[in-house]
């Protein structure tokens, strides 16, 4: 029987005349890995510092079993900026201490990309002070994952972590021992990591089973059952099922008769896109020419970032764009839009970018941008436009766009000063879209939103007809709104990948694997043999080669939907699955080819 490490026994907190938590009773055991989620500002970090006994309870009682060791990863660390990384993190070790212990390489490895920790000036022995938050960020979770604790509570363990090292982390919980209580945005995190759910939502704290796609499940269901939920919240979860379970079906560790449950819930529900639709009216507002890069270098100050670089973003496509850390992601999108804001007259170091004649674009920066504080929200939105035209015949208010994005009649009266800085993220993206553009570049556009304000933002990109590029490094939020990832391998290139982030994953694997034997052994570049004539035309290739694996994976989403419409009819679904059976070869044949070409470039 596992053991109770901590209680939560009928817990309030009040702000205000707000009952944040009202009675709220719970327990931690060994072996259990809890996913906290809810909307920003309904307790979550509140909950889990109350369990840490960071915050006192205004009733009730929080108790910690006898010997019970646990540490917390709050959102402001508690580091020495007079101290160096190796004092705050290593602790006296000696190096060949801790170069000998396989749990300590990986964990320096896994969260600074190196023994070395490439990043930073002075490795181990550079002093905090400096650092920004996101790199302080790091250091205090290291230092965290090198004790042996009972009990780890993290808030927000995801943020300014890569994709790499929300992939490493989410491995390194999964094998270890301790028990696990995480606050975090990042579903895919969730999946991997978790074993049960808290919802805090309105003063109560739900309990689900399972991780975060069968927590949304468990929330579908129970809204159905009740029939208690507004119509518009019930028919986002059961949107989101729909796509979990078509997408990627293997997310739930239900039983089979509850998955079963599941698809007879999301028989009724269309795909969350439809991409020949969208794909229309996306050349009837853009044309042919949205973005053509042709030769460009990318630099930021003396380090070169791209080179030579022939890529093209055709009206409405849809793309995630991922990489490490400075290898130009956010120099490439910065590039593309001076080109657009001059009319062409702003060009990179070389190459040349061309701009659609009737692009209309919109660039969500990592930066939030600042408004007067005393003007309220509803005035900020307004101040760009009273009405908006989503496409498809959707039309919205600015007031309707507002209660969309989670701001409620009342909250659009409060002074933007007055906003977290989850809210004011909201606000940026509600006046981005107000703007009717037809082409969105989103720089980490996840940052501060809670799972539910994803959930309305994604259902809004959904029916969104433009040309999109994405930039996260939250890989549910990337699956789920783009059709094909792009990646920036270090290697000044700009690739495709057909398998998206498990391919982006697996590559830089590879990478980091034969590393140290390239450099020793000093193999020819990749390219080494083309002309420059023949690179071209081997890119341009390539780019025919996407836009054809694209019209297969329209083809393929179509015969899904008509295998699930003929289902009782058995000669139809033979038809359909040869059918279905000759796009796959030909898609992996193209595939193939796109790969034996990027090889050589």
């Amino acid at each position: 029987m596992a053991v109770n490490l901590a209680t939560i026994e009928s817990v309030t907190k009040v702000y205000g005349t707000r009952a944040l938590l009202d009675g709220v009773s719970l327990g931690v055991s060994e072996g259990d890995r809890i996913g906290v989620v809810g909307r920003n500002g309904d307790g979550k970090t509140t909950l889990i510092r109350m369990l840490a006994k960071l915050e006192e309870p205004d009733g009730g009682r929080i108790t910690h079993a006898g010997g019970v060791e646990m540490a917390v990863l709050t959102q402001h660390d508690s580091l020495d900026p007079k101290a160096t990384i190796r004092h705050e993190v290593i602790a006296g070790r000696a190096d060949h201490e801790w170069l000998g212990d396989a749990r300590i390489r990986d964990i320096i490895e896994g969260l600074f990309g190196g023994l070395d920790l490439p990043g930073f000036a002075d490795g181990l022995d550079t002093v905090i002070g400096p650092l920004s938050g996101g790199e302080r960020r790091r250091i205090a979770l290291a230092r965290l994952l090198l004790g042996s604790p009972d009990l780890i509570v993290l808030d927000e363990p995801t943020n300014h972590l890569d994709v790499e090292g929300i992939a490493w982390l989410a491995k390194h919980l999964q094998n270890r021992r301790s028990a696990l209580v995480c606050v975090t945005h990042d579903r895919w995190f969730l999946d991997q990591v978790c074993t049960r759910m808290w919802d805090v939502q309105h003063g109560a704290v739900h309990e689900y089973e399972g991780g975060y796609s069968d927590y949304v499940f468990a929330r579908a269901e129970r809204t159905r059952i009740e029939a208690t939920e507004e119509q518009k919240r019930q028919n986002l979860a059961r949107k989101e099922l729909a796509w979990l379970r078509r997408g990627a079906p293997a997310r739930t560790s239900k039983p089979r008769y509850r998955i079963e449950a599941a698809n007879a819930l999301i028989a009724d529900v269309p795909d969350p896109r439809d991409k020949s639709e969208l794909m229309k009216f996306a050349n009837a507002r853009l044309g042919r020419t949205v973005f053509e890069l042709e030769g460009v270098t990318v630099t930021a100050g003396p380090k070169l970032l791209l080179e030579n670089l022939t890529w093209q973003l055709g009206p409405g496509d849809r793309i995630g764009l991922l990489g490490v850390n400075g290898a130009g992601k956010t120099s490439l999108l910065r590039a593309m839009r001076d080109a657009y804001a001059s009319e062409g007259d702003v060009q990179p170091a070389s190459g040349v970018i061309k701009v659609g004649k009737t692009v209309r674009l919109a660039y969500l920066s990592q930066e939030v941008a600042e408004l007067e504080p005393e003007i309220r929200v509803l005035q900020a939105v307004e101040q760009v436009r009273s009405r908006v035209d989503l496409g498809k015949g959707r039309e919205m208010s600015a007031g309707q766009l507002c209660e969309q994005f989670g701001f409620g009649k009342d909250k659009q009266w409060t002074p933007v000063g007055d906003l977290s800085g989850g809210e004011r993220r909201r606000l940026q993206l509600l006046r981005l879209l107000m703007d009717e553009p037809n082409v969105l570049f989103l720089d980490e556009p996840t940052n501060d939103l809670d799972i539910e304000t994803l959930n309305q933002l994604e259902d809004l990109l959904d029916g969104w007809p433009g040309s999109m590029v994405v930039i996260s490094h939250d890989r549910f939020f990337i699956e789920r709104t783009t059709d094909v990832v792009h990646a920036l391998l270090g290697d000044k290139k700009l690739r495709m990948l057909p398998n998206g982030v498990d391919e982006y994953l697996e590559r830089r694997a590879r990478m980091a694997a034969v590393a140290v034997p390239a450099a020793a052994t000093a193999v020819e570049a990749p390219g080494a043999g083309l002309s420059a004539g023949d690179a071209r035309a081997a890119k341009k290739e390539m780019q025919k080669l996407e836009r054809q694996i694209a019209k297969l994976d329209q083809k393929e989403s179509k015969l899904h939907a008509q295998l699930a419409e003929h289902a009782a009819d058995f000669s139809k679904v033979a038809e359909l699955d040869t059918q279905l059976r000759g796009v796959r070869e030909e898609k992996e044949e193209l595939e193939m080819s796109w790969m034996e070409l990027a090889e050589q470039v």
